[in-house]
């Protein structure tokens, strides 16, 4: 049977990869990422035939079609154990319509109740059956340690996926201040064996900086492989392992909607992506490449709003630009690692302009699309986006409206969806449930601003608490059990360490000794 393999988008990693080699390795030589040499091709009626079939069935005839170096009843079973029973709906993520042309793709029916899960509960599955393999193979020698950078939702995510894995353990770096109680609390109460989370001094781009750089550290990686015997890994959406499960329930999404009526087979739709890292919105993209019927992509950013200023100039620039931390901190990034994917993709695939604009991106802040490859970004997307204010509000538009509760990211996307709405019929992705968030849920019900204090009565509450109230006030009482018990969970850990890369190095060798 053939197999697919991986390339480097910066040209610097040699010879072509296989599947299983490019999740276990996480990101390239030189810091460039995995992509797949080739992309399927699925027909119309191979993507309407998903309609018939569990939601597992669905994901494993992705993968295989991406061609892994595993069998198609490996891949199957891995599937099998991933959408299963940690999901909170046989579904996995349904679809609600709040009209005929607006419908929300809720991707937060797993443990931890955001859409990291959907990837997160996949990628640890596949890694530990691809290191297998290149153990058996003698590829490789070594143990893992995962290191991940999270804005909020990965990092629960992938703790959560990764516990209590033979032969890995895993570390979460966290901005301190910059993630919501709730967030804060999934990680720092996580239970296993061989799990450690640190906060960071500082925001996410230093968590993911720092993490980048020491993952180029070859240095650093020889001696974790002489002295402790683990070489270093990524869950970040910088492995293609987490992107391509994302490409799934697009594909998957597409084949409901027909299926219930709400798009004619064939016709295309919209999709609108709350998106930080760009990796959401990029699976969007290649869901259309291998032939799912999506027209526009339009991607939804709050306060830190690079990413739009990106698609409508041709020009990434973070030069001088003030990270603000809003209401959805889990979009609160200035350099979105899945840019690169994208620009790979639609310069032609040339390593050498990549390779020179993430350069520069790192030393200068910024870069510039040469005009082709600007003219198909902006073919292709559409970009807006929404304040505090405004994401707020839109939160209590909706409940008011259609007795619908949901996050602060999920509002961004959704006010931008309406603000951007085409003849098409709009998918909205909802990356999180709203008792995530409770505190700027609870505000935004009550009309009080983001910048404004809480009353007394309410500021004493616990959100575990204030989740509670929400639910008595609105009758929406479908807080799920993981984020309703973190109260009454023991906080395990609690250091604050520097974002440098002596620092995160210095705590890495620490928690492995």
């Amino acid at each position: 049977m053939p197999t697919n393999r991986y390339i480097d988008t910066r040209g610097r990693n040699g010879e072509p990869i296989e599947f299983t080699e490019a999740i276990v390795k996480g990101l390239a030589d030189g810091g460039g990422l995995f992509v797949p040499e080739r992309l399927p091709h699925f027909e119309l009626e191979e993507i309407l035939a998903f309609a018939g079939m569990p939601y597992y069935a669905r994901a494993a005839a992705v993968y295989s079609a991406f061609e892994p170096d595993m069998s198609a009843s490996q891949v199957e079973e891995l599937m099998r154990k991933t959408y299963g029973d940690r999901f909170d709906t046989p579904e996995i993520a349904p679809i609600t319509s709040l009209s005929n042309d607006m419908h929300v793709l809720e991707l937060w029916h797993g443990p931890t109740s955001a859409f990291k899960d959907m990837a997160l509960q996949c990628l640890p599955n596949f890694f530990s059956a691809s290191a297998k393999k290149l153990k058996e193979e003698g590829k490789i020698d070594t143990d893992f340690l995962i290191l991940v950078a999270t804005s909020g939702d990965t990092g629960k995510g992938a703790l959560e996926g990764f516990r209590d894995a033979e032969g890995i353990k895993i570390a979460v770096l966290y901005p301190e201040g910059g993630v919501s109680d709730i967030q804060y609390k999934q990680m720092a109460t996580q239970r296993g064996e061989n799990v450690m989370v640190w906060a960071v001094r500082g925001n996410f781009d230093d968590c993911q900086t720092g993490v980048k750089t020491v993952f180029s550290d070859g240095e650093f990686a020889k001696k974790l492989a002489v002295s402790e015997k683990v070489a270093l890994s990524s869950a970040n959406s910088i492995n293609w392992g987490r992107l391509l499960p994302q490409v799934v329930y697009y594909v998957s999404s597409y084949a409901s909607m027909v299926a219930a009526g709400k798009v004619a087979a064939g016709d295309p739709i919209d999709v609108c992506v709350p998106t930080g890292n760009f990796g959401n919105i990029l699976a969007a993209w290649y869901a259309r490449q291998i032939g799912t019927p999506i027209e526009r992509f339009v991607c939804a950013s709050n306060d830190n709003h690079v990413l739009t200023d990106f698609i409508n100039t041709g020009e990434y620039d973070i030069r001088g630009r003030e990270f603000i931390l809003t209401a959805s901190p889990s979009m609160d990034i200035l350099v979105s690692s899945n840019v690169e994917r994208q620009v790979f993709e639609l310069s032609g695939r040339n390593t050498e302009l990549v390779d020179e604009w993430m350069r520069s991106l790192k030393q200068e802040g910024h870069f510039e699309l040469d005009a082709s490859t600007k003219e198909k970004l902006q073919r292709d997307y559409a970009a807006g986006y929404v304040g505090n204010a405004e994401a707020l509000a839109t939160i209590k538009e909706v409940f008011e409206s259609e007795g619908y509760l949901i996050d602060p990211h999920t509002a961004v996307a959704m006010k931008v969806a309406q603000n951007h709405k085409g003849s098409n019929p709009m998918l909205v992705a909802s990356t999180a449930h709203w008792a995530k968030f409770g505190v700027n849920v609870y505000r935004a019900l009550h009309g009080i601003a983001a910048s404004d204090d809480l009353p007394d009565e309410v500021a004493k509450l616990t959100d575990c608490q204030l989740n509670e109230l929400i639910a008595d006030e609105t009758g929406v009482h479908n807080i799920p059990a993981g984020l309703a018990e973190l109260d009454g969970l023991p906080i395990r850990f609690t250091k604050v360490i520097d974002g440098d890369v002596a620092a995160i190095e210095g705590a890495v060798e620490e928690f492995l000794s």
